[in-house]
């Protein structure tokens, strides 16, 4: 698959086939029938590319949205100094939806001396552990985001582009909650439920919140809640999630990332011959990075009782050359 790069950017101006941007998001975003098909989502791969918007050989993606000013207003958005946790306690038992638990083991404890030490052992992909996916964490037919090939770049020795040490640095920006069970009025939402774009808008609306560009979109399903109730199921055949149909609404927003308590997309995803395709099109098309598995639980509940779904978020994953994600403890500061 080649996708072509700088269709979608001319003289700075998105450009969405040849209408104006206005009659793009009627054309691009009036999924009102939700019906999305595999022929559908192949022609978004190249109508919401961002391959060379930030030039031909650019790996930050849509990061490069967090600027300085991004950053400045973010950090004005810490009122109270409280901060929470969205990472969920790493899972060191195997389960349906932990096929690959943590290890945890101790050592040196026969030793004398005043140290104890232990090593971490995690797969951590999946749909257990809270993570981040680099870009080269997907590819579609050996392609990533902004061209790179999979043959050319990665090796046994890692990702050798678009590998996570790209966000080395940490990321800051703001964040926004969507609590979609909260919105439906229930604890959590059902596996397999689709979440679509008119769900996130009616939340804007309920919140008094609007996702802007450089915005972290985090979207709550109650996973963790559902799992603390009823218990672990496969979370791989069956997760509440976005709707494919939603990409289009994702590149209109221009959002730095995306993360929810599940995988982000909806299983089953309801486009035959399409297993993931928000995962396709935001990591390879738009170089939009995610995180995975969130804890939203404790967010949820502060930024109810404060009645503010928009926060300072941060989130540093370990600088592993090569790596195709990471595991990490992101951090929102009312």
């Amino acid at each position: 698959m080649k996708l072509p790069r700088n269709r979608l950017f001319v003289a700075g101006t998105i450009v969405i086939g040849v209408v104006s941007a206005g009659q793009g998001r009627v054309d691009m975003l009036a999924q009102t029938s939700h019906d999305v098909t595999q022929a559908m989502v192949e022609q978004w791969m190249t109508e919401l590319s961002n391959w060379g918007r930030w030039g031909d050989d650019d790996q930050l993606g849509a990061l490069n949205l967090i600027t300085p000013e991004k950053r400045k207003q973010a950090a004005a958005l810490v009122r109270e100094g409280i901060s929470v946790s969205l990472s969920h306690d790493y899972l060191t038992e195997r389960a349906a939806d932990a096929t690959s638990p943590l290890v945890h083991e101790m050592l040196g404890l026969a030793r004398p001396g005043p140290f104890v030490s232990d090593r971490y052992t995690i797969a951590y992909h999946g749909y257990a552990h809270s993570h981040m996916d680099a870009l080269c964490h997907m590819a579609l037919d050996g392609v990533m985001y902004n061209g790179f090939t999979r043959v050319d770049h990665v090796t046994e020795d890692g990702c050798g582009k678009l590998a996570i040490l790209d966000v080395k640095q940490g990321i800051m920006t703001k964040g926004v909650l969507m609590d979609i069970a909260r919105l439906k009025g229930v604890d959590y939402l059902e596996p397999g439920t689709q979440i679509y774009v008119e769900d996130l808008e009616a939340w804007e609306r309920q919140a008094g919140v609007r996702v802007e560009p450089g915005d972290i979109l985090l979207v709550r399903a109650g996973r963790w809640a559902r799992r603390a109730e009823v218990g672990p199921w496969a979370t791989g055949r069956e997760a509440a999630g976005l709707h494919a149909s939603v990409a289009p609404w994702l590149h209109e927003r221009d959002v730095a990332m995306i993360g929810s308590d599940y995988t982000n997309d909806a299983l089953p995803s309801g486009v035959d011959g399409v297993t993931q395709p928000i995962h396709q099109l935001v990591l390879v098309a738009m170089g939009v990075r995610i995180f995975d598995n969130l804890d939203l639980e404790a967010l949820a509940a502060e930024a109810a009782r404060q009645n503010r779904w928009e926060f300072l978020l941060t989130a540093a994953p370990l600088a592993v050359t090569g790596g195709t994600g990471s595991p990490l403890n992101p951090i929102a500061t009312f």
